[in-house]
């Protein structure tokens, strides 16, 4: 048994959700899911069968977001685990619709943060252990910290 950190490769700009589906239906029921939200976005998913072909199912709106998914779920080679990158919105925008699709199990990461995947490999399949997403605290936030913070949530429209 083997395990190992996988580092996802992508822009930093550039959102990722990484989870874990049970059903060859779940690629396009995503894409449903994201596009009922949010019309017009873009994005790439990638999905892993873990029977049958067990291959990479793939679908998206956006070329290099859809190649980003796919060259990173290689990388990952977990059954049943599925990803997608997003461009120009953000995760809490269809995390909801994601997690309503009757199929989806578990989502590891919604995140713009340099992510790592933990997997485990048997050497007959692989398997998502968790993830590292971004860094260690380096601190407690302090007033101006609070005030940035509350700052940001409103620049970008989250707050009034």
């Amino acid at each position: 048994m083997e395990i190992q950190i996988v580092e996802i490769e992508k822009p930093a700009e550039v959102n990722v959700i990484l989870g874990q589906t049970h059903f060859i239906k779940s690629v396009e029921d995503l894409y449903e899911a994201i596009m009922n939200t949010v019309p017009g976005a873009k994005f790439g998913i990638a999905f892993c069968e873990a029977s049958g072909p067990a291959l990479i199912r793939h679908v998206g709106t956006d070329e290099e977001m859809e190649d980003l998914a796919i060259k990173n779920l290689q990388k990952i080679a977990a059954g049943h685990s599925f990803i997608i990158f997003i461009r120009n919105f953000y995760p809490i925008n269809v995390l909801n619709a994601i997690k309503h699709v009757p199929e989806v199990v578990n989502i590891f990461a919604a995140t713009a943060n340099p992510l790592k995947v933990v997997v485990i490999d048997d050497g007959v399949g692989r398997g998502i252990i968790g993830v590292i997403d971004g860094v260690k605290p380096k601190g407690v936030e302090g007033e101006e910290d609070m005030r940035h913070r509350k700052e940001f949530l409103r620049k970008i429209g989250y707050k009034f």
